[in-house]
């Protein structure tokens, strides 16, 4: 084993980092792998590149092959699980014979393991001294939270860190151990990202307006994720300070906004529905919906912000047709006519909010979700309207996937509206169909 770690002079730009998640569980999907996600933001906060994630199962053959792959690629390899006390925690099994050792007990934690049952006033049992087993030549973190330390061990040039799989376990041997140590490895250095949110307009139109960008910026980089009914576009740089990184995505940003124009809603990753509601406080207006397709969705996005009683009046769900007709006034006419999912029943929706609520501004969702037809409309047709002082207007949509992304979309979409009403945008064309 080697007792250096492969880093280069230049410590602030190349220490690279794979995180493994050994459990069964996470590979059948009965938990999510939320280790692996809060370890990946706190590297990025000092400077560590995350250039892979690895889930393993409780498997020896399959952890030593998971963490040989690992650190024939990476300077630092952090590993969370199977360090337990029950037959399938074989981590440190896998460890011992990556590195082509053997366990050693270590009388310090046995006495340690032995100290927590004991201040805890319970029976030790023997099956926690494992716990005490580390692969020789290796170090270990003493476990401030349960009985399982963590093992640090250096192999050939990559310093593998295995922690707890249980997260509260992991983030305190993150904190006090890990992340200083590495801190000090990769010198000043840190990895910010800038999301700039964008609705109406479609990933791959995005990346045509950012091609220059995207091939041409290696510091800070461009990178493109959509969905939910919106794309986002993630700015990161990589500098000694926090400040730093954000004086190189300021102009960056700047060109972003600027080239994606109207369909960008908020260049400080707000949630649309964060932003429409600024909007309305800053204007001094009010809000209400008519919500059929959405089911009170929409209304409880508006909702969920602090002070949102400011600008939030309420919504009429109404998802039968002789609630529409009854509540919102929708006319018979339209529900014999082009029906229930249609502009003109939109139309009629918002107006009916508007009457019941005496909002500034009303905002209506109606369409077939699925998996089947409703009214006539194929799955995934949506209309929703805006109404306020001298606007009223319609659009629809047709939004891909299952029910819940239909509705995600549907929401997004009259979230638009308003936004675009407040900022003093031109409406989208209204029998434009946007997939």
């Amino acid at each position: 084993m080697a007792a250096h770690l492969r880093v280069p002079t230049r410590l602030a730009l190349v220490v690279r980092a794979e995180v493994v998640a050994v459990g069964t569980e996470i590979l059948l999907g009965q938990i999510s792998n939320s280790n692996a996600q809060w370890i990946g933001e706190r590297l990025a906060a000092i400077g560590v590149d995350v250039l892979h994630h690895q889930a393993v199962g409780d498997n020896v053959e399959r952890i030593v092959d998971g963490l040989s792959l690992a650190a024939s690629r990476a300077d630092v390899v952090i590993v969370t699980g199977g360090l337990g006390p029950t037959q399938d925690d074989v981590t440190r099994e896998a460890l011992a014979k990556l590195a082509g050792v053997e366990l050693e007990r270590r009388p310090e934690l046995e006495r340690a393991i032995r100290d927590t049952f004991a201040r805890a006033g319970r029976e030790m049992p023997k099956s926690n001294l494992v716990q005490a087993d580390v692969p020789v030549g290796a170090r270990s973190i003493p476990a401030e939270r349960g009985t399982a330390p963590g093992i640090v061990l250096e192999l050939d040039g990559t310093r593998v860190y295995t922690l707890p799989g249980v997260p509260a376990e992991m983030r305190e041997m993150m904190e006090r151990t890990v992340l200083p140590e590495l801190e000090s490895l990769a010198g000043p250095a840190t990895i910010v990202s800038r999301t700039i949110r964008c609705v109406g307009i479609a990933e791959s139109r995005v990346a045509e307006i950012l091609d220059d960008l995207f091939h041409g910026s290696t510091n800070p980089t461009v990178a493109y994720l959509a969905g939910g009914g919106e794309v986002r576009v993630r700015l990161t740089a990589k500098a000694a300070s926090v400040e730093e990184a954000g004086a190189l995505l300021a102009p960056l940003a700047r060109v972003v906004a600027e080239r994606i124009g109207e369909f960008v809603t908020s260049t400080s990753d707000e949630e649309l529905d964060e932003v429409v509601g600024r909007l309305l406080r800053a204007a001094g207006k009010t809000i209400a919906c008519a919500e059929s397709l959405t089911g009170g969705a929409l209304s409880a996005r508006l909702a969920h912000a602090p002070s949102a009683s400011d600008y939030l009046l309420g919504s009429a769900v109404c998802y039968s047709i002789e609630a529409k007709r009854q509540i919102l006034g929708v006319s018979q006419e339209t529900i014999e006519g082009p029906g229930v999912v249609s502009r003109e029943s939109a139309a009629e929706m918002a107006a009916g909010a508007r009457r019941l609520f005496g909002a500034d501004v009303t905002l209506s969702t109606t369409g077939a979700a699925g998996p089947e037809p409703h009214d006539g409309a194929e799955p995934g047709t949506v209309w929703v309207a805006i109404q306020a002082e001298g606007v009223a207007h319609q659009r629809r949509i047709r939004a891909p996937g299952d029910r819940d992304m239909v509705v995600r979309w549907s929401e997004q979409a009259a979230l638009d509206l308003a936004r675009r009403h407040l900022e003093g945008l031109p409406l989208p064309d209204a029998d434009r169909v946007v997939h």
